[in-house]
């Protein structure tokens, strides 16, 4: 195990913004866990205009709140790490390009876009039905996945911030392609991915941090981390 771990947590730093309150808490929470000196470095979208500005990192965490003051930034992240194989996570904003910028470049539909930000092409992040600003709800993980690994069971309950999800007509083609759908809410709708073969890509529409405000790990963090420090 390394002794260091250097993150970088890539969105636009909101102090109002729960999530952006728990992951401070989450990473010290997770660094006392496994005893490893966790080093966080905030990273503005609009500060990543090339990759060498990520080549120093261990692990990147794409974090909520979209839309983004600079989408080509977290894109260009997320793909960074999916290709370089480098441990990722991505939650609620952080889910929903992760899967834009998978039916871009590996799917090969360019014209794949968010409906929060774009208003043509074929839009794979749509609006939920229903809210879930605030709100919570029980994931249910698929056996044999990452998710279900880390978390130890197959079912969890956990916290939400957000309007948008994957568009449900969308989910036939994305089932056709590596990417792995591992959590679905209980009625049916994806909650999170993961690509199988990398050594940690993980990407959930709920906000698993939110569990440190609660004093407790987050069991994606905590992967996340182990796997970054793993020699």
């Amino acid at each position: 195990m390394k002794a260091q771990v250097r993150i970088a947590l890539v969105g636009d730093y909101l102090p109002q913004a729960v999530s952006h309150q728990a992951i401070p808490i989450a990473l010290q929470l997770t660094a006392a866990h496994l005893d490893v000196d966790i080093q966080s470095h905030w990273l503005p979208t609009e500060s990543i205009t090339a990759t060498s500005v990520l080549q120093d990192f261990d692990a990147i965490w794409v974090v909520p709140g979209s839309p983004y003051n600079h989408d080509d930034g977290a894109f260009m992240a997320i793909r960074y790490a999916r290709e370089q194989n480098i441990p990722f996570l991505g939650s609620c904003g952080g889910f929903q390009y992760a899967i834009v910028e998978y039916a871009r470049n590996v799917m090969g539909w360019h014209d794949a876009g968010h409906a929060e930000t774009d208003s043509g092409g074929r839009l794979v992040i749509a609006p939920l039905s229903c809210s879930l600003v605030e709100k919570s709800g029980t994931i249910i993980f698929q056996p044999d996945t990452l998710a279900a690994r880390t978390y130890g069971k197959l079912e969890t309950h956990e916290g939400y911030h957000c309007n948008f999800g994957v568009n449900p007509e969308f989910v036939a083609d994305l089932q056709q392609h590596p990417l792995i759908i591992s959590g679905h809410d209980s009625e049916g709708d994806v909650r999170s991915v993961e690509l199988p073969g990398h050594r940690f890509y993980a990407a959930t529409l709920f906000q698993s941090e939110r569990a440190a405000l609660r004093n407790e790990l987050s069991p994606l963090v905590v992967e996340l981390i182990k796997t970054a420090a793993t020699i």
